[in-house]
């Protein structure tokens, strides 16, 4: 058996063994190398994870201690949080997360449990009168379990729940099965928490593979929330084997070979609509159609789900990024398996079919991005 020390400095650990005196493979030392990178990024990606959430709920504390008990507070008003926007001026501190991180500390109170002197939590009496005893003691993630196993992200998602049982069932699942959040935001939108409850053999029904999920530790590193914390551009953290990422980092090499005007605005540019976060996969603007052409690659067949979240993104660039002198933007969303429909363009709001015209004469055609998919598709199953 091998005798494994280990590393510890601030908290962190990594696993050591004693190579003195001993003889090794080059298979040992490779072995060893990858062990020891995978233990760091795991300790890492928890340490950010936690950092960000711990940050994320003092945020909301201090909101909530001002709003109650601020001295000049009345002079803000209703206009708090875009104010401390404009004030804070950093990266990330937006109203948005401002509003959520109001929201994490009056629905997660017993994250104090993990800072060394227990806060006084000043909530409002309505709020705390709201929970019962039951769901008070019973059906409470401790703050401990949350910071280890949950990101903030994951805990965005639950939190659009009102019921706090339900917040609690995904909770539970979510640690058991380590769900990534895209895996997490699907079984919340597809009932699982009222499924297993009308399910005559609930245990059956959450042991299917469809619910068990798999270590998500190296996706949590790429989330955007993580991306803003650090500083990190998306791409800087790219996966070479992740299919998705890989067909974006090609179209967007394709796209600008083509030619006819088209220009990189942004990857993964952050927008909101209604509070919420979301990131189109590209972003161009075209100087011959003098317009912006957002683009949606969909790992997935085609759903007009799918395309009416690419209307909401083009009516909002509309709305928010045109400039004088610009033309309406346009959309373009790729489906890479096998449906009705690889390839969708979504012409918001424009009524002129002859402009409409003219806009297709100068983006890519359908069988054009359709050939490219199939192409990367096919070298993707030969790797």
């Amino acid at each position: 058996m091998k005798d494994i020390s280990t590393y510890a400095h601030d908290g962190m650990e990594l696993p050591f063994e004693d190579w003195s005196n001993k003889l090794h493979s080059f298979g040992d030392l490779t072995s060893i190398i990858q062990s020891t990178h995978d233990a760091a990024l795991s300790s890492a990606v928890k340490a950010i994870n936690r950092l960000q959430t711990m940050r994320n709920w003092l945020i909301g504390y201090y909101i909530v201690e001002y709003e109650q008990h601020g001295k000049d507070r009345a002079e803000y008003g209703a206009k708090l949080l875009k104010k401390l926007e404009e004030r804070v001026n950093r990266k990330g501190m937006t109203t948005t997360l401002f509003k959520w991180a109001r929201k994490f500390y009056r629905l997660y109170p017993q994250m104090s449990d993990n800072l060394p002197l227990n806060i006084c939590r000043t909530v409002s009496d309505e709020f705390g009168n709201q929970k019962s005893a039951t769901v008070m003691h019973q059906f409470v993630t401790p703050g401990k379990t949350i910071i280890s196993h949950l990101s903030f992200t994951h805990l965005r998602e639950i939190m659009t729940l009102d019921d706090p049982l339900a917040r609690y069932f995904y909770e539970q699942e979510c640690i058991k099965c380590t769900w990534s959040v895209r895996e997490l935001r699907r079984q919340i939108s597809t009932n699982l928490y009222i499924r297993a409850g009308i399910s005559t053999n609930p245990d059956k029904l959450l042991s299917l593979p469809s619910v068990q999920g798999h270590d998500s530790a190296e996706l949590q590193i790429r989330q955007p929330f993580t991306f803003e914390f650090l500083g990190l551009k998306p791409q800087d953290v790219i996966d070479e084997h992740d299919l998705e990422n890989a067909l974006i980092s090609h179209l967007q090499e394709f796209i600008l070979e083509l030619g006819k005007g088209f220009c990189l605005e942004s990857r993964q540019k952050r927008i909101i609509i209604d509070d919420e976060y979301y990131y189109p996969d590209l972003v161009f603007y075209n100087r011959i159609l003098h317009c912006g052409v957002i683009i949606e690659l969909k790992n997935e067949e085609f759903s007009y789900e799918n395309f009416g979240q690419l209307n909401a993104y083009v009516s909002h660039y509309r709305e928010n990024e045109m400039q004088p002198g610009d033309n309406p933007p346009i959309g373009i969303l790729l489906c890479t398996r096998k449906g009705k429909k690889m390839v969708e363009y979504a012409l918001a709001g424009m009524d002129n079919q002859l402009f409409v015209s003219t806009y297709m004469l100068q983006l890519p055609d359908k069988k054009t991005l359709e050939d490219f998919l199939r192409r990367q598709l096919s070298e993707q199953n030969e790797v």
